[in-house]
């Protein structure tokens, strides 16, 4: 459906060996998987097919005359100064900033909010080309110790480090191995608790973010500072469970230890604690064979999600799912487990998104209400509304501030304000959100855009919330390249947020761009996520294309101007649009997705899935993944329609070499299978659309990638896109 032609470029195929004789038994069914040789990312033969991929899409994007358009603009954007939430430890401040165009956020430290900000830790200069990146950072209750956790080119896997905080020297720890993982101290600073894989047997070879192999034995350790990380204190570990996932979490008052428990992606969790008083020594002596930390089992089952919010001595606070698919607070005292009471109860239509305690008795809570955020102060022992906190319609995206803190500090964003942070003193009668910093984006005016929020009918009539974003007063007749980006999974909700890209391609595209907030996330709670996953899966990709049918229904766009985008599960969305609705879209965009439904459980994280997807090793959940996974449904869905005839859009999909999240063997094998089925495999294609792919070196799943590489990623998808929908660059 795309205005160019292969022949437009004179894209020339890699032909990808198929390997016949892979087929695999489900239940039997067989199913061939002819590429299975690409799932070995240290082959000569993959790095081959994957370099001859990059030389074939750089051969197109070179030809396309916005991309260095795309990118001045970009970066001219992006080139502002950032910060994060300011947070206090000990009598410090500590904030997260980027001056404009730096590869990686640098920490700062100051004493008092009026005095000189000093920098603390500078991961730019740790790598040439800004790959190393600060994934974890933890400061010490006292302040004066900070534990900060490295990765190199965007891989999950990350080498803890310790520095003093006053001379901003380096301790000599460092522990590997870390994924998946927080930091949280003892309230004495002699160390801390973190989670962590076994050491693979391959350690001295492995480059670290390019395996493959499954994840499995998380364990818990407490680290004392100044010791090797042999000398670790084992803390808890079940060989029974390989695959469940552990974190820890010490208390504000230092009191007690809390042990999470995750079987999966879902909502639900476990809940041990131990009171760290009782323990002799301060955990010495423990970790030694089976002698680990004696846990008290309060919640033994994955029936619901707890989350601890505060605790008075043993009376304790937490946000659950339980009984409450929008979430509620609940009260129980651990030496009295049988009597939980309401704090604060679920709402009838919104979803109690988070809580903090802070000043004393009062809790900080935040509500999505139809994908808006509402912010309250309330009482903390009845729940009772204290304040209404006035916010612009946007997200939320940090809260800063403890129970014995009297100031908060707070983050917002929205689709037109690039970021402000609060300052709001709560002891005061009526508290006021004061400006502490704000985010200016040169050259950008807001007054030049609108956004509107629509509700879709859905093929089973369930109403989708979906953010349209555009210039200002633009008329609906059907001429607008228009964008539409989804998630639509592991109940997470996509909220509004500025971006500069999208800025750019609204200004000088004449883009709109929107967000579908279909079923599979957690906009409107549990029931929300549950209706789009396992079974319900379907429902995700009927709700996206209804959406892209409701923009073309009332005159945004149409089906040749009309892109679709996502990420991760978005990538796994766009891809299953693709096979089921190839006629409605000109341009796709996945990112970094999960194409192959039968096998994603036995690559690195990829079995904590199954609590989304379902598993292809019982048969009715293959049953479900057989019918939409993207690999095994590429089909040739071309039929004349008069002149014309119907295709694949133009596709980008995008990976990187050191995603050890969503390996890139998805998207390879992916694309050997579309361009053999669609483009390769008879002669005269009616395939003339390009099928393609963009493959980053030294990056991973998203998480830590330095500016540079984001502004060029941003550039080349988007001038494809550009391409593909013929839309001319508007000054």
């Amino acid at each position: 459906m795309g205005f160019l032609s292969i022949e437009d470029f004179s894209l020339q195929y890699p032909i990808a060996r198929r390997d016949d004789s892979v087929v695999d038994d489900y239940h039997g069914l067989p199913i061939p998987d002819p590429y299975r040789w690409l799932e070995d990312t240290d082959a000569d033969e993959v790095k081959d097919f994957v370099e001859k991929q990059a030389n074939l899409t750089e051969s197109l994007l070179r030809k396309c005359e916005t991309r260095e358009k795309l990118r001045g603009q970009i970066t001219k954007l992006f080139d502002h100064p950032r910060f994060d939430t300011t947070f206090k430890r000990g009598e410090k401040y500590f904030y997260f900033h980027n001056t404009g165009l730096q590869a990686q956020s640098v920490l700062y430290v100051q004493d008092d909010l009026e005095g000189k900000a000093e920098i603390l830790l500078d991961p730019n200069g740790l790598s040439e080309d800004g790959t190393i990146a600060l994934r974890i950072s933890s400061v010490s209750e006292d302040a004066k110790f900070l534990a900060y956790g490295l990765s190199s080119s965007g891989s999950d896997w990350v080498t803890i480090k310790v520095m003093r905080v006053e001379d901003k020297g380096a301790e000599p720890d460092s522990l590997s191995w870390v994924k998946f993982s927080c930091v949280s101290w003892t309230h004495d600073s002699k160390g801390f608790f973190y989670s962590r894989y076994p050491a693979p047997k391959e350690r001295e070879e492995l480059d670290a973010g390019t395996e493959t192999d499954a994840n499995l034995n998380h364990e818990l350790y407490y680290h004392f500072l100044g010791k090797d990380q042999s000398q670790d204190i084992l803390c808890w570990r079940d060989p029974e469970h390989p695959k469940w996932m552990f974190g820890a979490e010490v208390t504000e008052d230092g009191k007690y230890l809390l042990l999470y428990i995750d079987e999966g992606c879902n909502p639900v969790n476990k809940l041990y604690y131990c009171d760290l008083s009782t323990l002799p020594h301060r955990l010495e002596g423990f970790g030694e064979g089976n002698d680990m930390v004696p846990f008290i089992k309060l919640i033994d089952n994955f029936a619901a999600r707890y989350h601890a919010v505060s605790n008075d001595g043993s009376h304790f606070t937490f946000l659950t799912n339980k009984d409450a698919p929008r979430y509620k607070l609940v009260r129980v005292d651990l030496k009295e487990l049988s009597l939980w009471t309401d704090v604060l109860q679920e709402s009838e239509k919104d979803v109690l998104h988070s809580a903090s305690a802070v000043n004393g008795n009062q809790i900080l809570v935040t509500y999505l209400s139809d994908v808006k955020y509402i912010l309250q102060i309330r009482d903390l022992k009845t729940g009772v509304l204290l304040h209404n906190l006035p916010i612009d319609i946007g997200t939320i995206y940090g809260i800063s501030g403890r129970r014995k803190d009297s100031e908060v500090f707070i983050g917002f964003t929205s689709f037109l304000t690039p970021g402000i942070i609060y300052r709001c003193n709560l002891e005061t009668e009526v508290p006021t959100m004061k400006i502490f910093r704000e985010i200016v984006v040169s050259g950008f005016d807001r007054s030049e855009f609108q956004v509107n929020q629509v509700f879709v009918s859905s093929m089973d009539g369930t109403k989708i919330p979906m953010f349209i974003v555009s210039k200002t007063n633009i008329l609906l007749d059907g001429s607008h390249p228009t964008l539409l980006y989804g998630y639509g999974g592991f109940n997470i909700s996509l909220t509004p947020s500025f971006g500069v890209s999208r800025v750019v391609l609204t200004r000088h595209l004449g883009v709109v761009f929107c967000i579908a907030n279909i079923r599979g996330g957690g906009e409107y709670g549990e029931e929300w996520h549950k209706a789009g996953s396992l079974s319900n899966k379907q429902n995700c990709f009927h709700d996206f294309i209804s959406a892209a049918e409701y923009l073309v229904s009332v005159g945004y766009t149409q089906p040749k101007m009309l892109c679709i985008e996502g990420g991760s599960n978005g990538g796994l969305l766009v891809a299953a649009c693709l096979n089921q609705r190839p006629d409605l879209f000109g341009c796709a965009l996945a990112h970094v997705g999960v194409m192959d439904m039968l096998r994603f459980h036995k690559f690195t994280i990829g079995h904590a899935w199954t609590s989304d997807f379902g598993c292809s090793e019982k048969e009715e959940e293959f049953r479900w993944l057989i019918k939409y996974s993207p690999l095994h449904n590429v089909k040739r869905p071309w039929k004349e329609v008069g002149n014309q005839f119907c295709q694949y859009p133009p596709t980008m999909l995008l990976t990187a070499d050191h995603d050890d999240r969503v390996v890139p063997l998805h998207s390879l094998k992916l694309l050997a299978t579309m361009q053999h089925v669609l483009c390769t495999s008879m002669e005269n294609s009616p395939q003339t659309n390009p099928i393609i792919a963009r493959i980053e070196r030294k990056a991973g799943h998203g998480a830590g990638r330095p500016t540079q590489k984001m502004i060029d990623e941003a550039a080349d998808r988007y001038t494809f896109m550009a391409k593909m929908l013929g839309i001319s660059w508007l000054n």
